[in-house]
């Protein structure tokens, strides 16, 4: 059986086919596209419909090049979703977490569901652009008036596919609203912030089957297919892929850096809070119980701001050219959407480098950070760990990859660098039967991909 993977991160999307051949997960690229928010009546939105016009197209093309699958996936990056009306329609813009509108409704939250206690339910720590920010200030403007259905962003893509509506777990838990024992949206967290109750439906496991594709989706891409839920949150799927298992910590690593250990269950404790570590849902009602860290969006951006003169293997040899002393905290909000990043960074830095010396400046600060997050981690689980294990785009990059190591002391194992395609992969192949589990899976992983140490 044939199996297709899209994911789609903030800047990108690929659309990877994947097989199981002599015990091994054979993966083909078929498809990529560009993405990007773009900026609408002064605030950030994504272009969904371009999105979606780019899932169809890939899919279009796997057929044309007699590579139909049997079975399609879509992940995406978290927290983001559409708003919906009775009849099924998008009701205005999908915005980008990146937009700056939650502000006011941050307050407004707090005033009456303090974060010590949303914590406490949720175990997501605190970002201001976690869905139930966003959804208040979707209810201060007015959009939730006519709204009937929430679908966070994979879902919506699924349901313009199917014309089936499913609310899936992994990406659920990123909202701040699914209560971290239970398992489902929380009751008393919609009450009290007179959220709709028509939003919230009951969430649905990866690997469940969602349905085949509409008519319109079949006459366009010229077959048809079963699409069955992954991981739809990317980090979800990619630690899915991690090959060294529970027993190492993992970061993720790409526009963001999200580094944790899979957990039986979430920590929702003061000291947990206090270091704002989240606790992310995965499959079996596992956790990731992680940090978020600003990652390579600081350097995709000002490589954006030279008119991507570099490719990102040039800018890791200029900065290996150009070792600085100086340091940033790269979990700073001043980086999180800046108008110009090397302004801010030079601003933050308080002199003027080179770009190679700003490259290295931000890579051995994304160590550092690396660092005081793993001994954070340890301190909060009462485990020491030996091994890093890298996954995603990030892998890739050697330099960072022997920072982190010299700075947390840790051997460092990259790959794979497809780890988010792979475990969205491995979720649908669960869902149709042909692999018995995630353990069976992450075997294969082994088996399939070059995996490197760094000590």
């Amino acid at each position: 059986m044939k199996y297709l993977a899209i994911d789609i991160g903030a800047s990108s999307g690929r659309h990877i086919l994947g097989t199981i051949e002599d015990g091994k997960l054979m993966t083909e690229e078929i498809y990529r596209f560009p993405n990007a928010p773009k900026m609408k009546d002064g605030h950030l939105v994504w272009d969904t419909g371009a999105l979606f016009r780019n899932v169809l197209e890939g899919l279009k093309k796997a057929g044309e090049t007699g590579k139909k699958p049997d079975f399609v996936g879509i992940d995406t990056w978290a927290v983001d979703y559409a708003l919906l009306d009775a009849a099924g329609n998008r009701l205005g813009d999908v915005y980008c977490y990146r937009d700056g509108r939650t502000q006011s409704a941050i307050a407004s939250i707090h005033e009456r569901f303090p974060f010590a206690a949303l914590y406490e339910k949720t175990g997501i720590q605190f970002q201001p652009f976690n869905t139930v920010y966003q959804l208040e200030a979707d209810k201060l403007s007015g959009r939730l008036e006519r709204a009937r259905h929430m679908l966070m962003l994979p879902d919506y893509l699924h349901y313009l596919l199917t014309g089936k509506m499913r609310q899936e777990y992994t990406d659920a838990t990123s909202t701040g609203m699914v209560n971290a024992r239970t398992h489902v949206w929380d009751q008393e967290i919609i009450d009290r912030l007179s959220f709709p109750d028509r939003l919230f439906d009951g969430l649905s496991q990866p690997g469940t089957l969602v349905g085949r594709f509409s008519s319109a989706v079949r006459d366009f891409v010229g077959y048809d297919a079963q699409v069955v839920l992954p991981a739809t949150h990317d980090t979800a799927s990619a630690v899915l892929a991690a090959p060294v298992g529970a027993d190492a910590l993992y970061i993720s690593s790409g526009t963001w850096s999200l580094l944790g250990v899979e957990q039986p269950s979430a920590h929702t404790d003061e000291e947990s809070r206090r270091f704002n570590y989240s606790n992310e849902g995965s499959i079996g009602y596992t956790f990731r119980y992680q940090k978020n860290i600003m990652g390579l969006w600081m350097i995709q951006q000002l490589r954006h701001e030279t008119g991507d003169k570099y490719s990102f293997a040039e800018i890791a040899q200029m900065a290996r050219e150009n070792p600085d002393k100086h340091t940033v905290d790269v979990n700073d909000e001043a980086f999180l959407a800046p108008q110009s990043m090397t302004n801010v960074v030079r601003e933050k830095l308080g002199v003027s480098l080179p770009f190679g010396g700003m490259a290295y400046c931000v890579f051995r600060s994304l160590a550092l950070s690396y660092a005081e997050s793993v001994r954070q981690l340890e301190s909060l689980t009462g485990r020491r760990y030996e091994k890093i294990n890298v996954i995603g785009g990030g892998c890739k990059n050697a330099l960072l990859n022997e920072l982190t190591a010299r700075e947390t002391g840790k051997t460092v194992v990259a790959g794979p660098a497809e780890a988010t395609a792979m475990g969205n992969l491995l979720m649908q192949m669960i869902g149709a039967g042909e692999i018995k589990d995630i353990a069976e899976g992450r075997k294969i992983i082994m088996q399939s991909t070059d995996i490197r140490e760094v000590k």
